[in-house]
C-alpha cells in the first residue's frame, strides 16, 4: 500500500540525548577530580572542548552534541525541578 504520508524510523535513538551526555561527562570529570559544573560551564561558554575530560570519551560524546541543545536540556531540566 502506498501513502504520501512520511514515516519517521527511530534505530535505537537515545531520545535525550543531550541528557544522557551531560551525565555521562559528569560523570567523567567527577571520576577524574574535576568539578563538572565549572568545567560545563567553560566548554558551554568557549566552546573549546578541552574543559572536557576524554574519559569515558565524554569529550568526543559532548562534541556531537550542539551547545545550544545542552543548554536547552539544563535549563528545561533547572525549570522542571523548580516546580
Amino acid at each position: 500500500m502506498l501513502t504520501d504520508e512520511t514515516m519517521l524510523f527511530k534505530f535505537g535513538v537515545d531520545e535525550n540525548r543531550a541528557e544522557t551526555v551531560i551525565r555521562n561527562a559528569c560523570q567523567a570529570m567527577t571520576e577524574k577530580g574535576y568539578n563538572p559544573v565549572h568545567q560545563l560551564v567553560g566548554y558551554l561558554l568557549s566552546g573549546d572542548p578541552a574543559y572536557i575530560t576524554s574519559h569515558l570519551d565524554a569529550r568526543s560524546k559532548i562534541r556531537k552534541v550542539e551547545r545550544d541543545e545542552l543548554l536547552e536540556e539544563l535549563v528545561r531540566t533547572y525549570l522542571e525541578n523548580k516546580k
